[in-house]
């Protein structure tokens, strides 16, 4: 039986959603023949099988979310015929049955207790939150069985040896001391016959209080009694929906915000006769959440400021028939935006840092988003090491992404890991906005239309084409001066691309 899992994604991608199944369980599939396709916020993925067998099992059901790693369901080698008679001659934790369905016993394993870890030097029980695995199911050495709440950490519970969970010696919600047993594992062998899942003891003095079909721990029943909420309320991540501490602090310390956006919790509304709901693709959803994060997260502040785009493109008028002549693509304005705002960031580091926990991360290296629209959403491929770049290598680098782009080719690798973003919302006639920044990046400039406006040069009102440009900075870590020096850095070498080409 083989695993398949969510593949890694990229250095900022940590989650996707399960977009569609191309096979069912019980489908033959060859080798690297597509099996689910996977959306993230910036690409769509696809799983393929890693060899020829069975699809015997789906985990992940379209429109979950998971994580990297995470199971999204098992191939079964061999073909489809094979493969169904071996799974017919399997139980469900793969055991070779017996004449009547009982798993063998023949290689029943050594038993093995799972004990309570040491929790700290001053707490002496804990309470048992949850078990993470049933008896009967397989489990790997040092992999989570079980979840333990104390009043100051949650620790996890590992299993001690490969083999199969045979018995629960506690309950849910149960007290425990370090050194306790808790269960046992057959280890390198399968669950005894008799380990229902019912072995735990079906009634404990410190059995958990419950709301209606839900136990709830007794950390979630003190924190809920603390901050005056009801537990069924709480959204459960542990076993069979339950909550657990960590469920419960999230709950207590967002309840605020919960209450403050009821509309979320309200059914569909109704819709008129003038009126069509279409749902929002997984891809949107995603966008929308991340965009959403990014407000959340960050201190999002926006600083503006115009500049004189005539010098530039005079020089593009200049040299145009040029320039295409000896490098077969047109001169645009995006390549002198990139060198001027790697100019800036030289100067202004802050605005190419990111914020990792209490640490910030300073990136010596350049390597600016473009933000490109699409008929599916708004995608950033970047732009490597664009301090490296002429001119020419710059506009022949974001024509060929842009292209992608478009068609649909772009990967995870063209994606991820920029520094800076610059998003040009003047192709579609914006005078003035304020973008959004990319996480985990701590800038974005915004591009916006040239128009002619009158201005005051030299005592003299003379029209010239202006664009507004916006600068999106996250104020945890840019200062507001540090903000308007890297705007008006870029400003100066716009307005003078002669010195900013020469670096002087």
């Amino acid at each position: 039986m083989t695993d398949i899992t969510v593949p890694t994604l990229g250095e900022s991608i940590t989650e996707a959603t399960v977009g569609q199944w191309l096979k069912a369980a019980g489908d033959a599939v060859k080798k690297d023949e597509v099996l689910v396709e996977l959306e993230t916020d910036k690409v769509s993925v696809e799983v393929s099988a890693t060899e020829d067998g069975v699809l015997s099992e789906i985990v992940a059901k379209e429109g979950d979310t998971v994580e990297i790693g995470a199971l999204l369901g098992k191939l079964s080698g061999g073909n489809g015929a094979a493969a169904s008679t071996a799974a017919e001659a399997l139980p469900e934790h793969g055991c070779p049955k017996e004449p009547g369905g009982v798993p063998g016993k023949d290689d029943k394993g050594e038993l093995v207790d799972v004990e309570v870890p040491t929790m700290g030097e001053s707490v002496a029980e804990g309470t048992l939150s949850t078990f993470l695995k049933a008896p009967g199911d397989a489990v790997k050495k040092d992999e989570t069985i079980a979840e333990i709440e104390t009043d100051k950490v949650a620790l996890e519970v590992p299993a001690p040896a490969d083999g199969v969970l045979a018995e629960l010696l506690v309950g849910e919600g149960d007290s425990v001391t370090p050194g306790s047993v808790i269960a046992r594992i057959s280890a390198g062998g399968s669950a005894p016959a008799a380990a229902p899942a019912a072995s735990a003891p079906a009634t404990s003095t410190s059995a958990p209080a419950a709301t209606g079909e839900r136990p709830v721990a007794p950390s979630v029943r003190r924190i809920s009694a603390e901050a005056g909420v009801n537990p069924a309320d709480i959204p459960g991540t542990g076993r069979d929906g339950r909550a657990t501490k960590a469920d419960a602090m999230n709950y207590v310390n967002s309840a605020p915000k919960a209450a403050a956006a009821p509309a979320e919790a309200k059914a569909p509304r109704d819709i008129g006769p003038r009126e069509e709901r279409v749902r929002m693709t997984r891809l949107r959803q995603t966008i929308a959440r991340r965009l959403k994060e990014a407000q959340d997260t960050a201190a999002m502040l926006t600083t503006f400021n115009d500049v004189d785009m005539g010098a530039i493109m005079d020089l593009r008028k200049k040299h145009q028939e040029a320039f295409v002549a000896k490098h077969g693509i047109k001169l645009g304005f995006m390549s002198f935006f990139v060198k001027a705002c790697v100019n800036a960031l030289k100067e202004v580091p802050a605005v190419n840092a990111e914020i990792d926990g209490t640490d910030i991360i300073y990136k010596n290296y350049y390597d600016i988003g473009v933000a490109v629209g699409t008929d599916k959403g708004l995608v950033v491929p970047v732009v490597r090491d664009s301090d490296d770049l002429s001119l020419a290598g710059i506009e022949k680098y974001i024509a060929d992404l842009g292209k992608r782009a478009r068609d649909g080719s772009l990967t995870i690798g063209d994606m991820q890991g920029g520094t800076f973003t610059i998003s040009n919302g003047g192709i579609y006639g914006s005078l003035m906005s304020t973008p959004i920044l990319n996480p985990p990046q701590s800038g974005v400039l915004g591009m916006h239309r040239i128009e002619q406006r009158p201005v005051a040069i030299n005592g003299e009102v003379k029209i010239r084409p202006m664009m507004y440009l916006a600068l999106s900075y996250d104020h945890r870590i840019v200062d507001g001066k540090e903000a308007v020096t890297f705007l008006v850095r870029v400003k100066e070498a716009l307005e003078d691309p002669e010195r900013m080409l020469l670096e002087v």
